[in-house]
């Protein structure tokens, strides 16, 4: 008989057993040099990105709610610590990771907000040993789910400017980069603007409403068409979505209806193949009213020339575009150093690196809305605590190591993204080749990045 850790080691679940070591070797490593040295001043770690990627003229920021989790419930346990030693970590250190706990401050963009280069998302400010742990799993988290909440936002923004209230459904899970991927992007898709997903544990685990149909397999199974659509019907009655492009859709899709009046149910068809606007307005003058459901290969460039073209749709079950952002698959994260203290006080940090130079200081994001219409006109990043126009999107979410507000719904919070994407200026939310939102350095960010590159400079 297995052992009961096994499953989860084998299948590489992250538990409570290990979610500690859910970090790079050199995060551990450098906790055990600070450990060594006495050296834990405390610090401000900055989590941003440098650039947009293609085609973005924004990012929604998502994940926060998982990253949080995990500072909530980080721990090195038996089984972690067991490990390390086996790695060759020193007993000292061990001891002092077996009694590890969070006592800073966490100050973050709520998630669904719209985010723009070389602002902070997550700002940690704690002990350099505390801080420094989290570089890996903030990366992970926040950066998968904010690239896949704007990829959904996107297909949304293509629906409200091309379409009539399309609903949105994620089919990704099967073509996501693992499951726990397949679970996040379901997420992140529902804070973006997605009504559903088919995948059943997401729906479980974050009350969402879970959507489906059938399979090529299903009709192939059976003698014919009409059985497979009548032994479907048999079992499921009204509300069902029946697929009518294993053979031929126009063909199946009358032979749904013709089906649909025998049974006397209210059904809609899927199409999943074919030149798929020419196909949809076929089946339309078909089916009528009815519901017409679309999922082949969609991302929001094919949904909205879809419905330029004249297509016909009730709604979309995007995938594989979805749940692997597939465009734009990567952020250009980091998290970085950006004030440490020296003699009780905190001081400016930034890099000089060529490409990478990073500006000093805990900062705010300030926002700045037009008068007349609530439409964003700008942001400034400034110095935390700095007087500069507009109102700080930063909100504290950890004092002292204390959680500090409470997780959001996330209908609350797909309501939030909604409303502030909506805010931006229309050429920002541009599908291809957006216009750029202006983002101003303050005065006093400025001034101290000057004095920081002359006093790094002089050393």
């Amino acid at each position: 008989m297995t052992g009961g850790n096994q499953p989860a080691k084998r299948f590489g679940y992250i538990t409570p057993e290990n979610l500690g070591l859910f970090t790079d070797l050199y995060e551990l490593t450098m906790l055990q040099g600070y450990h060594a040295a006495g050296h834990n001043p405390r610090a401000t770690f900055s989590l941003f990105f440098r650039k947009l990627p293609s085609d973005r003229g924004y990012v929604l920021a998502a994940g926060l709610e998982q990253a949080m989790a995990y500072i909530d419930s980080i721990s090195f346990g038996e089984r972690a610590i067991s490990y390390l030693a086996g790695r060759g970590f020193d007993d000292d250190f061990l001891s002092r990771l077996a009694e590890f706990e969070f006592t800073g401050t966490v100050r973050a963009l709520p998630e669904g907000t719209p985010v723009f280069p070389n602002e902070p998302i997550v700002e940690v400010t704690a002990p350099i040993f505390e801080a420094q742990l989290f570089e890996t799993l903030l990366l992970n988290q926040v950066g998968f789910q904010s690239l896949v909440a704007t990829k959904a936002a996107r297909m949304r923004e293509a629906v409200e400017r091309h379409g009539d209230g399309q609903s949105l459904v994620d089919f990704g899970a099967r073509r996501a980069h693992g499951t726990d991927a397949g679970m996040k992007a379901a997420r992140a898709a529902a804070i973006g603007g997605f009504d559903g997903t088919s995948l059943v544990s997401a729906g479980e685990a974050f009350s969402l409403p879970v959507y489906g149909t059938m399979a090529h397999s299903w009709v192939q199974s059976f003698e014919s068409e009409r059985d497979a659509f009548e032994t479907f019907l048999d079992q499921y009655h009204e509300d069902t979505i029946l697929l009518v492009d294993t053979y031929d859709t126009v063909e199946g899709a009358k032979l749904a209806m013709e089906l649909t009046d025998e049974h006397d149910a209210e059904v809609g068809v899927r199409l999943d193949s074919g030149d798929l606007v020419s196909l949809s307005k076929e089946v339309a003058e078909i089916v009528g009213d009815r519901p017409i459901f679309v999922s082949s290969s969609m991302d929001e460039y094919k949904i909205a020339d879809f419905l330029r073209e004249g297509g016909v749709a009730t709604g979309f079950g995007p995938g594989t575009a979805l749940t692997t952002s597939g465009d734009a698959p990567s952020l250009d994260l980091v998290y970085k150093l950006t004030e440490i203290e020296r003699d009780g006080e905190m001081h400016p940090s930034m890099k000089l690196s060529s490409g990478k130079v990073t500006y000093p200081g805990a900062k705010s994001v300030r926002r700045v809305e037009e008068d007349d219409d609530g439409t964003y006109e700008k942001d400034v990043l400034a110095l935390r605590g700095e007087d500069a126009p507009g109102e700080d999107q930063l909100v504290f979410v950890y004092e002292d190591g204390e959680r500090a507000a409470d997780s959001s719904e996330l209908g609350a919070i797909a309501e939030r993204a909604g409303r502030r994407r909506r805010c931006l200026p229309d050429d920002c939310r541009d599908l291809r080749a957006p216009g750029s939102y202006p983002v101003e350095i303050s005065d006093g960010l400025r001034q101290l990045t000057e004095d920081c590159r002359a006093d790094l400079l002089d050393r």
